[in-house]
């Protein structure tokens, strides 16, 4: 109802500015004066207005950045996350500053240059100094930025992976299943031409690896332990997206991909922080179809013994296909 009603009062307000406008023309007229001649008043009233809403604007902005700063995601939950939200910081930094800086002067000069009867244009043809100064500097802070963004990129995607564990996300339309490696840390093959009701997955239960392989859907971290996780589609791209790790990585159908990182928080901790509502989630970043909302599978970071106790209730896929027969 509340958004009936201002949605109302957006309607007479400009159906109000538009009879403002109509009566303005109409006095004109009597008056016989041309509406479309600009005069020294009207740039003057521009000018001022433009003061007023470039005012306005900025502080609207400076309201946003502190009234909705909290909606922000909290800090990184991983290692290389606290890096991107490192390299996020300088770049957004930088864009503040400029935007503080630049914007005002717009706003400013839009009013101090306004037109004028007996004003003239100022010819300024060319200036080497300022030429240099605006090419070389932007050049400078951007060969940082982009150098900087690069390390953070090549420490996020080449983790070393040599202790983590392997565990298949595995995606389709619309959920998320969950495959843990067991003891030898090996994933055992899989093949989308071999999907069937019972086995979903397409795993080829004839590799040996993939006999204690478990199914899951929920996944469980050892905080502090490197993780690999492996991405598999069944029918379209998903897109794999853990907020609070900072971890994004497509689902392609037919392909494998990979994103590996660690935990550094455990929920619980999280939850003490955040609120007791709060999970790791795993979502999906693309809107791959009507259910799309449905792809979400929670994550659970914990310590070691707690890890133990829940990966000892999964049965293997050995034990689920003897059960089966």
């Amino acid at each position: 109802m509340t958004n009936i009603l201002i949605a109302l009062v957006a309607i007479l307000i400009i159906a109000t500015l538009v009879q403002i406008t109509r009566v303005s023309e109409l006095l004109s007229e009597l008056k016989n004066q041309d509406v479309n001649k600009v005069t020294d008043k009207d740039n003057k009233t521009q000018g001022v207005l433009m003061l007023v809403v470039g005012t306005g604007f900025m502080v609207f902005v400076l309201w946003q950045l502190v009234a909705w700063n909290h909606l922000l995601l909290p800090p990184a939950s991983s290692v290389h996350g606290a890096q991107i939200d490192s390299l996020m910081q300088v770049s957004m930094g930088l864009i503040l500053v400029l935007f503080f800086i630049l914007t005002p002067m717009l706003f400013f000069f839009a009013t101090k240059y306004r037109g004028r009867k007996n004003n003239t244009a100022y010819f300024f043809s060319h200036n080497n100094k300022l030429e240099v100064i605006w090419t070389v500097v932007p050049t400078i802070v951007l060969t940082g930025l982009i150098i900087y963004g690069l390390k953070t990129w090549d420490i996020t995607m080449n983790a070393d992976t040599t202790n983590a564990t392997v565990i298949e996300v595995y995606g389709k339309q619309f959920q998320w299943t969950a495959r843990m490696a067991g003891e030898d840390n090996l994933l055992g093959k899989s093949n989308y031409r071999g999907v069937t009701s019972k086995n979903a997955l397409g795993i080829d239960m004839e590799d040996e690896n993939a006999a204690d392989d478990k199914l899951a859907r929920e996944v469980h971290l050892v905080v502090n332990q490197p993780v690999l996780l492996k991405f598999r589609s069944q029918d379209v791209i998903h897109s794999a997206f853990l907020p609070h790790f900072r971890v994004q990585m497509n689902c392609v159908p037919g392909l494998s991909t990979k994103f590996a990182f660690t935990p550094t928080q455990t929920t619980t901790e999280m939850k003490e922080q955040e609120g007791q509502d709060f999970e790791y989630i795993l979502l999906c970043n693309k809107i791959c179809g009507a259910a799309h909302y449905n792809m979400q599978m929670k994550f659970v970071v914990e310590t070691q013994e707690e890890y133990d106790t829940w990966i000892a209730t999964k049965i293997t896929l050995k034990e689920k296909l003897l059960t089966q027969k």
